[in-house]
């Protein structure tokens, strides 16, 4: 029996709506490897869900972006991309205490990785994004996303995170010493499915920073925003 009265509460204090279909809602919080793990009790997982959620928030962001700045179209879309990356919605669903409500399977509570956390919450964003629509209409979606999200859009004007870490770095160096930064894998670890990379960025062979990732573009950009702090 699936106790629905948590989901209930976070519909009222989250959310702000009364759900007319709870179970919507529980399934925006069902990763599948809970569906994997019980079959028999459950057939639903988020996947459909977020991949509704994920149209109707690039929507609203989008119109809200277009009609509160006049500023050309390739800004808007870094500014858009910054709102809606995984690292964005995944801090807000953490924000506002989605974390508890995750349906996972114990294999995936157990081995996620901090970067997999934070995908597996803004997966749940987006699900949760498409219940509201589903079950209470646009305009109650548009209005958790600007409460809940786009109220974050200032802060990322003033730090600049909207801007590419490696494009700001190799104007940095270029502008200020005359080389291009160059990027090298220092170390591979880890299966396949499962890869950390260890990239170093370099200015004419003296390596500035280092950092990992999951993958060479991720460690690349988090090498890049660690020279940037460091110069």
């Amino acid at each position: 029996m699936i106790q629905t009265k948590p989901y209930a509460d976070f519909a009222d204090a989250v959310l702000q709506v009364k759900f007319d279909d709870i179970m919507l809602l529980v399934t925006a919080f069902t990763h599948r490897s809970y569906v994997n793990e019980h079959k028999k009790s459950t057939k639903e997982h988020n996947e459909r869900l977020e991949f509704l959620g994920d149209a109707v928030l690039e929507l609203v962001t989008t119109r809200f972006l277009f009609d509160n700045h006049d500023d050309p179209e390739g800004v808007l879309t870094n500014w858009r991309s910054a709102l809606v990356r995984t690292e964005s919605i995944g801090e807000a669903a953490a924000k506002h205490d989605f974390e508890p409500l995750l349906r996972l399977s114990r294999g995936e509570k157990k081995a996620s990785s901090e970067r997999a956390r934070l995908q597996i919450l803004a997966n749940a964003y987006e699900a949760v994004i498409g219940a509201l629509y589903l079950d209470q209409g646009y305009d109650a979606a548009k209005e958790f996303i600007e409460r809940t999200l786009l109220v974050t859009f200032e802060e990322i004007l003033e730090t600049g995170s909207w801007q590419d870490p490696k494009s700001q770095y190799q104007e940095h160096v270029q502008s200020e010493e005359g080389f291009t930064p160059q990027y090298r894998v220092l170390e591979e670890e880890g299966p396949d499915h499962d890869k950390v990379f260890t990239v170093g960025v370099f200015v004419d062979d003296d390596l500035r920073a280092k950092a990992q990732g999951p993958s060479k573009q991720s460690a690349q950009v988090a090498a890049a925003q660690k020279a940037l702090k460091r110069d």
